[in-house]
């Protein structure tokens, strides 16, 4: 009957038969059908038998003669009944574990989202909106904070990626930004997004760890350097711009489709002083707002190299140099010649370009790789060549 797909719910088996016992019976039965619950009925069955019914079989009842009708009709309709709730009980667990497989794909397939959408927008930026998830974010959302805003940029990148095609280009940029961004995210920054070969990173908790962001990446870029160099390519140099102020960090775009985003004076104001990082030949310039946050930290190789207009402010903006990452030898240089150097600085600001000149030489003297200096210097000459003398007036 089981070779031709029927169901056998219940067997009952007497225990004196010709040729085997009940209970050897029921233990056959059980190896061919274990759902198959068994009942014995006998007079003459030994404990002993009884017991191995129960051990081998999975007896269900046990009944001795003489039975009694109605105890017999119920024992049957009640092993039916079971048998049938042990079949829906085992259909249920069959549906259920099915369900939770459904769902457990459901959730891995989320969790995948999700970690696929922190890459896109960073989970900082979603709790400094005062969200949960990223599902909760809304076109509009927006706050205003204070941060340290970092800029950095490849230089020169468009006459180096002439000479590469579109897939080297993109294999260079992303071979770069992985290296950049440990040193953001270890100092507690996030990046706010990427922009072809430039980074713009927030830090929400100090200016401080800006600064060593910034440190980091460029240590970073040295190693990545010497890989380049082992490799047969040409050495890349960044620039690093950093500044510390309000923005507002939110939303904007439309109904289908949206971006995070932050905007402010201070966020503008760091862009361009990442620029001034080409113009006077170093590789991080942080400005007045971001030096003055830097306390109860390490002590940086910094110097002030004077106030600068830059576009889209009327005031004057001071900025420092942050040269933690030069060269041994430059780094040094600079150091020792920093009480010469603000002296020059302080002549060139009063107009007086002469006496500027030639404390911006003698640094070139101890330390000739100072490009600041020499730019400095250079400027200088080119005063005392347009204006005439004791007209510091018109500087």
């Amino acid at each position: 009957m089981l070779e031709d797909g029927y169901e056998i719910p219940l067997i009952i088996s007497d225990y004196v038969m010709p040729d085997m016992k009940g209970d050897e019976l029921l233990r056959r039965v059980h190896q061919l059908s274990p759902k198959t619950l068994k009942v014995m009925l006998t007079g003459q069955a030994t404990i002993e038998a009884v017991g191995n019914a129960i051990k081998n079989a999975k007896l269900y009842r046990y009944i001795g003669k003489p039975w009694q009708t109605e105890d017999l009709k119920l024992t049957v309709t009640e092993a039916v009944h079971s048998y049938s709730q042990d079949k829906k009980l085992v259909s249920q667990n069959l549906e259920l574990r099915k369900i939770n497989q459904e769902l457990e794909f459901a959730l891995e397939q989320q969790s995948k989202l999700t970690e696929a959408a922190k890459r896109f927008v960073p989970n900082e930026f979603v709790s400094l909106l005062s969200r949960d998830s990223l599902s909760d974010v809304k076109l509009g959302d927006s706050v205003e904070k204070e941060m340290s805003i970092l800029f950095s940029d490849i230089r020169d990148f468009t006459a180096l990626s002439e000479g590469m095609t579109p897939q080297e280009n993109f294999k260079f940029i992303n071979a770069y930004l992985s290296r950049m961004e440990p040193g953001i995210i270890g100092n507690h920054g996030f990046i706010d997004k990427y922009i072809g070969d430039a980074i713009m990173a927030l830090f929400g908790h100090s200016a401080v760890d800006a600064v060593q962001a910034g440190i980091s990446m460029l240590h970073s870029l040295d190693d990545y350097n010497q890989y380049r160099i082992n490799a047969g390519y040409v050495p890349i140099k960044i620039g690093i711009g950093i500044n510390t102020g309000s923005l507002m960090l939110g939303t904007v775009g439309a109904t289908n489709r949206m971006d995070s985003t932050v905007i402010g004076d201070a966020v503008n104001l760091a862009a361009r002083v990442e620029s001034l990082t080409k113009s006077y030949g170093v590789s991080m310039l942080i400005t007045q707002n971001t030096f003055l946050k830097l306390t109860n930290c390490p002590c940086y190789a910094i110097r002030n190299i004077g106030r600068v207009r830059v576009k889209g402010k009327s005031d004057l903006v001071t900025i420092h140099e942050v040269f933690d990452t030069d060269s041994p030898e430059l780094k040094e240089g600079k150091l020792i010649t920093l009480p010469v150097f603000l002296e020059g600085l302080y002549n060139y600001s009063a107009g007086k370009h002469k006496e500027a000149a030639q404390l911006f030489a003698e640094c070139l003297q101890q330390n000739p790789l100072d490009q600041v200096a020499q730019n400095y210097l250079e400027r200088c000459q080119e005063m005392h060549v347009i204006l005439p003398q004791n007209r510091a007036e018109f500087i």
